[in-house]
């Protein structure tokens, strides 16, 4: 259930909608079956066992965006079609046309997708109603952008803008590095990747190594700039900083710590409470945590 990528969005601290307002509009879009002749299917699921299309915990909310993609890969699809084609061209005696050529493989697709086997995904997202926080779980800002292109949708007067700051994350992490000393809050782990500036584009990768040595600084004098860096939060909250200020690989330390033997004779008896405490965990946490990011990066830049 936790997230474990986010791409955060601002919400204006005008914005009032209602929760269940809004569950009534997703429940007016759920996620159907792809048809015969359709590649892909959106709409959206309940983000816990019930029916209601948004969890609601005090101000903080979860969405379940499904997606559902029939699996014909293009390979496939060109095979026969050249198969075929070789057909039509010793029936009609002269080669297959682009036009012509473009029509088998038409043809072969309406027939192959009635029998193509789909696939499943989810996007999740959490919004703070009070913070103004809305942070899709996806590493990527496509996926981010679909999530919020069907979500409105929904509701056609979502307002939302992507998290900006002050300073870059890239120019912020490199300072960190080269001083050796993270912004309160927060402490340097043992993941980096530093990029050079130029054409070359030369980029070296530090995976569960310390950051100490002279070497980082070395590269850094040289003109390169952090763009992922392993931070931890107040030690509850790992995660990779990038320079496009997506937040990757989260994970909630104090969860770890606590979680119960893979046997506990309780697991499927709580599996309820155990959704709930882990959602007020993760919410509570996380939007601290933005908070003092935020402020580490110069706080936000206001858009005029």
């Amino acid at each position: 259930m936790l997230l474990t990528n986010l791409v955060v969005f601002r919400l204006p601290k005008s914005w009032s909608l209602n929760a269940d307002e809004l569950e009534k509009k997703l429940s007016l879009q759920p996620l159907s079956p792809c048809g015969s002749f359709a590649m892909e299917s959106r709409g959206w699921l309940p983000p816990k066992d019930d029916a209601r299309f948004i969890y609601t915990q005090n101000h903080h909310w979860l969405l379940t965006l499904g997606i559902e993609l029939k699996l014909l890969p293009s390979t496939i699809i060109r095979q026969v079609a050249k198969e075929r084609s070789a057909e039509v061209a010793r029936k009609q005696a002269h080669p297959v046309g682009r036009k012509q050529m473009r029509e088998i493989r038409d043809e072969v697709t309406n027939e192959l997708l009635p029998r193509a086997l789909s696939r499943r995904t989810t996007t999740r997202a959490w919004i703070d109603s009070t913070g103004k926080w809305l942070a899709v779980d996806a590493a990527a800002d496509k996926k981010a952008e679909e999530f919020l292109e069907a979500l409105r949708r929904a509701e056609e007067n979502f307002p939302c803008k992507r998290l900006d700051t002050q300073r870059s994350p890239g120019a912020a992490m490199t300072n960190w590095l080269a001083t050796g000393k993270a912004p309160q809050s927060f402490s340097i782990d043992q993941d980096l990747e530093l990029q050079s500036s130029d054409m070359s584009k030369a980029t070296v990768r530090y995976v569960r190594h310390p950051l100490e040595g002279r070497d980082i600084r070395d590269h850094i004098s040289a003109g390169k700039t952090a763009i992922r860096l392993g931070l931890t939060w107040q030690d509850k909250i790992s995660f990779v900083l990038t320079d496009q200020l997506h937040i990757k690989r989260i994970t909630f330390l104090e969860l770890l710590k606590s979680e119960p033997a893979a046997d506990s004779e309780s697991d499927a008896g709580n599996e309820d409470e155990q959704f709930d405490a882990d959602f007020a965990l993760m919410t509570g946490e996380l939007s601290l945590m933005l908070a003092d990011l935020v402020n580490a990066l110069g706080g936000e830049k206001i858009s005029e």
